[in-house]
This record gives C-alpha cells, structure tokens and sequence, in this order.
C-alpha cells in the first residue's frame, strides 16, 4: 500500500540519531579557498597518463598531478554511479545515507557538504551529471542532465525548467560552467564548483574532431583479456560483462542493425544511440562508421570467437578514449580560465571518477566488483602553496574522504554523522597525522543488469577480502603485492591462513566501525522484494 514502506521505516531506523552541527569558521569569507569539484562518469584511471601512458595522453589531466598530487590508492566504497556520488555529497556509506544502488530512491532528508557550505557563506553551482534527483539542494545554480543524459543535442534540468542545447554534451558543459565564472560568480565569495562530465559512460560517443581520429588507433591487449577465472567461484565465472558476451554489437560497437540482421547475429535491442542527433551530425558520423560497418561486414564470416573478441574490444577502446579526449580539452579549458584570471592560487581543484572501469581487464567492461580497475578510482588534487607539485600518495583513500575533505578547507566543523575522513593533512605532507589502514567496500545491486553478486569486503595496501552473498557464499583473498592483476584467490591457501584470519577480523572490525551488519543487508533484500525486483 505504501510504495516505499519497508524502505522508509528502515531509513528512519538509520537517522533518528544522525546529529548535524551547525557550520563554523574561523576564517574571514574572502580568504576561503574556492573549490572545483571536477568529475567524469566511469573514467578509468588507467586511461589517464598520468597512471598509464599507453592507452592515451591526457597533458590536461596530467597538469592537475603536476601542480599538484597523484593518488595511487584511491577507491570508492560501492561502485556504481548514483550510490557513488549519494557517498561524495553526505559522507557516509550506502547503508548510511540509504541509496545502496541505481534503483532505490536518495533520501532527501540528508545534509549534503554542498549545503553545509552554501550556508557558511559559499556561492554554490553544479553544471553536468548529477544522475539522480532533479533539485539538487545546496546550490545557487545548476544545470544538469536528466538521469544519463545524452552526448548530443542534450536536455539540462535548471530550477526554471528544461532546456536542449545543440552540441557535443563535454563541450557544453563546459561552456556553461564558464559562462557561469565569467558572468555570474560573485568576487566577493568563495566558491563551490562543481562540474560534471557524462563522459566516458556507455555508449561511447566521441565529437566528430575526435571519432575521426581514434577510430583510426589500434591499441595494446590487456594482460588478462582472456581471463579464465579458474581460482575463482561463481560470482566472477556467472558476471554479465564480458566484452565478448555480452557487449552490444549495435548499442556499444557501432554495427548497423541491417549489417547485424544480414548476417543472422544475435544481438540484444537497445535504444539507438545516436537518436539525438541532427541531419547533420548524423552525416559527419556515417561518413567514418560505414566504412567501419562494411568492413566488419566482409570480415566477420572468418571470425572466430578470439578475433571478434579482438575486435569488439578495439572498437571499445576507440570510441571510450575518443571520449575522453573531449573531457581532457576542456579540463584545460576550465584550468586555463583560473589561471588567466588569476584564481588557480586561492582555488583547490579536484580530478576524480565516480568509480573505475573495466577496460577488457579480465574480459569485461563496466564496473561493480571490488576487483581493482572498478574499485580504484582516479585522484589528482592542485592546491597551490599548500600541496608541493608533483607529490604522490598512496595511502588509502575513498570518495567517502571528500566531504569532510571540502568542510576542512573551508573552515566549517563536519556533521557527527559524516564517516570520512579529511585529506587535509596528506594535502598537507603531514603523512604521519594519517592512520586510516584499511578501507571497506560494500556493493548492493543484484540482481541486475550485469549479474553482479552482492559482495563487501576490506581493503589493505598489501590484501583484499571480498565476501560474496545472498544466492552464493564464497570468499576471495588476493595477495595485491604479489598479484597485482588479482587472479588467484589464496583463499584457503596453507601459506596464508593467518592473513585470513587477520583480515576477516579487520573486517568485523571495520564493520562495526560504519555500522555495517547483516540485519541491514537482510533489510535491504527486504526492499528489493518489497518492491518486486526479486523474487520473495
């Protein structure tokens, strides 16, 4: 009768002794640092230079590690979008703030670090991808895209309605968010920016100056393409990612559904990517990809699974990284904008992803598991005069850091509720004021698209303990110094049954820690069947 019964009584359980302070500084307003908040959707670290030079170059990116700090050991704590960046703006886990995945609803009744410092006297703008709800609180401005959002010709959500705007959706969003510094920032203020990239979330599509070009690259195997995952149970053998398997010829590669249909392949039907765009456009894009069609035409019959798996991935790879293109042009547009105007030295700027992403890692694309490539994400800090240039990091560090992060710079006390913690004093180079060891990680969504298993676990610099549940019970322990590419799960191994035990009691540790128990996993399966997304 009430749609979201179980869900509701279940939140209320969560924040009846959620405490938030009310915010305080000692600094005058003017002196604050401004902050730039720059995000991209599903952006792998390991397609940016500064982690990895061998997919593309990234000097934009790159120049933020330059001027500033690399962290090699950042990492979300649930992987996948919505749940994600419901973490970056309350500071707390999923099971805290309520949005465990995609699906469930974020419980408005939250204090996001946006409104804590609109209220300490920061003019607030988020111009991007949000990806859930439609009236972002704690913002004096902002234009975002409706749920996913689209490459071309895209639709923005303001606070007077919906407007489309004709264009490549990086560029745009970028054009807003300069429009917005040049126009409408008020100079007396300390600043909020937050701007947020679709880019590079499926399906992959490049502006014309871009797809022209890297349609035209061939790029380097991952090591572990051809994954078996024959030390590993269920969860990774049964996962619906597999480039091969799984990637959509029409959705995600580009293939015509006439070139699909002639050669009787089976294919999954999706919307039509390029719906949005115009004569135009659609011109510019058949003038590269049916060249592209055509030769897969002629080849295909002599494909056999090894080759087409090649290719899948390569067309992968081109349209991804021609998508980052775009972000890491117009990250420099935005930097080069303080610089001129002389607001880089008082101005913090973030570099991050949402999560990480599989990029033919183990044979798969997208993201969920705990396995590294998803689980870490890219990091890079500039806060020039406090942060010495070209430093690096890595200790562990999670998206649920950058709230109380943001509040410490601006000289605002943290809710008692928010659960990270500040990366101030490694901004700093005070290393020995950070004690943080382990981190913990819990993932909701299943089941689902790509058949991810629900999972949590801990993480150290040396190891990683991964627990599998609800229609499995499996445990995976990876030696991370070791095995790097996390293929052989030592689990139950002799030589290392004393680090399963210690590391099976730092995770009740760190459980209890957050707040964390079955009972909670055990009332979110609650939900989901509650609400008919599982069988009761």
């Amino acid at each position: 009768m009430k749609r979201f019964c179980a869900y509701s009584i279940f939140i209320l359980f969560l924040f009846l002794a959620n405490a938030c302070a009310q915010p305080k500084t000692d600094l005058p307003k003017t002196d604050r640092p401004n902050i730039v908040f720059i995000m991209s959707d599903d952006h792998a670290y390991q397609a940016i230079s500064a982690y990895n030079d061998q997919l593309i170059q990234t000097p934009n990116i790159d120049r933020i590690a330059d001027e500033g700090m690399l962290f090699g050991n950042a990492c979300v704590t649930n992987s996948i979008c919505a749940p994600s960046r419901a973490v970056i703006l309350t500071g707390k886990h999923s099971h805290m703030n309520g949005k465990i995945d995609n699906r469930s609803p974020f419980d408005t009744t939250n204090v996001t670090f946006p409104q804590i410092l609109q209220k300490s006297g920061y003019q607030t703008a988020m111009f991007g991808k949000l990806h859930f709800g439609n009236n972002p609180k704690g913002f004096d401005e902002f234009k975002i895209l409706p749920g996913q959002g689209d490459y071309y010709n895209p639709k923005f959500i303001t606070s007077k309605g919906d407007t489309t705007i004709t264009g490549y959706v990086t560029d745009i969003i970028t054009d807003l968010t300069l429009d917005w510094l040049k126009k409408r920032r008020n100079p007396d203020q300390p600043f909020l920016l937050m701007y947020l990239h679709k880019a590079p979330h499926r399906s992959w599509l490049p502006a014309e100056r871009h797809y022209k070009e890297f349609t035209q690259k061939t790029f380097p195997l991952p090591e572990t393409l051809f994954d078996d995952y024959k030390t590993r149970g269920e969860a990774a053998k049964t996962a619906e990612m597999n480039i091969l398997n799984h990637m959509v010829l029409n959705y995600d590669n580009k293939v015509l559904p006439e070139v699909i249909e002639e050669l009787q392949i089976e294919d999954r039907k999706l919307h039509d990517p390029l719906e949005r765009m115009n004569p135009t456009q659609k011109a510019a894009w058949d003038a590269i990809y049916n060249p592209i069609n055509e030769e897969f035409k002629n080849t295909y019959p002599t494909m056999n699974d090894s080759t087409l798996m090649v290719w899948k991935y390569q067309r992968y790879m081109q349209d991804y990284l021609g998508t980052i293109a775009a972000v890491d042009e117009n990250v420099g547009r935005l930097l080069d904008y303080l610089d001129e105007e002389k607001l880089s030295d008082n101005t913090i700027v973030v570099y991050t992803s949402d999560q990480g992403f599989y990029l033919g890692e183990h044979g798969w694309f997208d993201k969920r598991f705990m396995y590294d490539e998803s689980f870490k994400t890219p990091l890079l800090i500039r806060w020039p005069n406090e942060i010495t240039p070209g430093t690096t990091s890595d200790e562990m560090v999670q998206n649920l850091d950058f709230a109380q992060t943001f509040l410490e710079i601006a000289g605002v006390i943290p809710p008692s509720d928010m659960q990270g913690e500040s990366l101030v004093p490694l901004l700093m180079g005070q290393k020995e004021k950070w004690d943080r060891d382990a981190v913990y990680y819990h993932y909701y969504e299943y089941p689902a698209e790509h058949a991810v298993k629900r999972h949590y676990g801990i993480a150290t610099k040396k190891y990683k303990l991964i627990h599998f549940y609800y229609d499995v019970d499996e445990w995976e322990l990876y030696d991370r110094e070791k095995d790097p590419n996390e293929t052989h799960n030592v689990y139950d191994q002799p030589g290392y049954s004393k680090i399963q035990t210690d590391m099976k009691l730092k995770l009740d540790a760190i459980r209890e820690k957050y707040k964390d128990s079955d009972s909670l996993s055990n009332g979110y399966l609650q939900l989901y069947k509650d609400e008919g997304w599982i069988e009761p």
